[in-house]
């Protein structure tokens, strides 16, 4: 890679950073606490909407997680659609069948229930709806979603992307196996629901990787040049959680406190890296979920300490300020040793939550060179990372977590 060519990346990066400042970011409005999913009817239908459309995965309507929401929005009069073929990585075809159904069903907004699949599909259908004379291929990248889109009121039962205050949806091309976003600030929710009773029951290794998905969110955030005041706190506040309440939502999936802690610490990652963006992590997460439909949260998990390894010296102090902040250091440490012991404290709790440390038996040599080639095109010029990487170096990380 050419030093022009770095240095092209860092103008772009310092001049969109700048520009963001005028972006007319908000924040959803927020329910919270244990069983506050049951006031939401009610705030839709004080909202004039009496026809919802419900986008879930069958996964959730089997397990019965959906039906109160269902049964007390019949309560508050209001009608609904459902669409739960959501698959774990939304395709462009998943979201032209929900936007065909909202449409014959006369819905006046959407409400998203799950994961960050469910949100995600929520999204790209409410940006399709919005701007009916656009495709998403056409969406794809930043702040092409040109009109307000429905009243969008999201439910998450993980506790990990985040995807309930960002203005990103990641989609899926089923024919070209290519795993892009749409970002725009049009697609940052409406309202939140963060209920911790929702996430009692999820096994052990959703909660596990959703809970590093959210990790690596405020990392990459915080170690990122695109900080802000309030990023820097959010991203701070949501790596204390994070360690402090993870392992405890792990080992005791009961633990209401520790589960209401990480869907706070998903929700402030979110808020982080709507404005300070991600890093050279997500750009691989995202072909591995493209190509071999690796979950995000695990692929997240996986490629973490392998970036924070390669960034060196470039992540230092700010590695080091998150292992003061976190409490997985010693302040007599130097800012390397800090560093050192925050990037080795993500791998231990890696390891006590049984999340390998490689993919073994899943990348394929053959696909390399493309996802390398993907990855490399998502993260530059955008992605304001401590160590632009360039494809070679991509290469490198696909080969250590083979």
């Amino acid at each position: 890679m050419s030093p022009f060519f770095r240095l092209y990346c860092r103008i772009y990066q310092f001049c969109f950073r700048i520009a963001s400042g005028f972006l007319p970011f908000r924040e959803p409005i927020l329910l919270e606490g244990p069983n506050c999913l049951s006031l939401l009817p009610k705030l839709i239908y004080h909202q004039g909407i009496t026809n919802v459309m419900v986008v879930t995965d069958y996964g959730l309507t089997k397990a019965g997680l959906v039906s109160p929401l269902l049964s007390d929005l019949k309560t508050q009069g209001i009608k609904y659609v459902i669409y739960d073929k959501t698959v774990a990585n939304p395709t462009i075809d998943n979201i032209e069948e929900a936007v065909q159904l909202y449409l014959d069903g006369h819905c006046q907004g959407l409400i998203a229930v799950g994961g960050g699949s469910p949100m995600d599909m929520a999204k790209g259908t409410a940006a399709r709806i919005g701007n009916p004379h656009k495709l998403i291929p056409q969406m794809k990248g930043l702040f092409k979603v040109s009109h307000k889109i429905p009243p969008l009121f999201v439910v998450p039962t993980t506790a990990g992307t985040g995807s309930e205050t960002t203005l990103a949806a990641v989609i899926t091309n089923s024919q070209t196996h290519e795993k892009y976003a749409i970002n725009d600030p049009h697609l940052i929710p409406h309202y939140a629901v963060l209920d911790p009773v929702l996430t009692v029951g999820l096994p052990k290794q959703i909660t596990s990787t959703t809970g590093i998905d959210a990790l690596t969110h405020a990392v990459e955030a915080y170690i990122g040049r695109s900080n802000t005041k309030h990023t820097e706190k959010m991203a701070v506040d949501a790596v204390k959680l994070i360690f402090e309440n993870l392992y405890k939502a792990y080992n005791v999936g009961t633990n209401l406190i520790a589960r209401a802690n990480m869907q706070k610490a998903a929700y402030k990652a979110g808020v982080a890296f709507t404005r300070a963006y991600v890093g050279n992590v997500h750009a691989i997460a995202h072909t591995l979920g493209g190509f071999y439909q690796v979950p995000h949260g695990l692929a997240n998990a996986v490629i973490l300490p392998y970036i924070l390894d390669f960034y060196g010296k470039t992540a230092t102090k700010r590695l080091a300020r998150l292992a003061d902040l976190s409490k997985q250091s010693d302040l007599k440490d130097s800012d390397e040793q800090k560093a050192s012991k925050f990037i080795a404290s993500i791998r231990n709790l890696n390891a006590s939550m049984e999340i390998p440390e490689q993919l073994k038996g899943i990348i394929k040599e053959v696909d390399i060179p493309l996802m390398a080639k993907r990855a490399f095109s998502e993260a530059n010029p955008l992605y304001p990372v401590p160590k632009i990487m360039d494809i070679n170096d991509f290469i490198t990380i696909y080969h250590l977590i083979m």
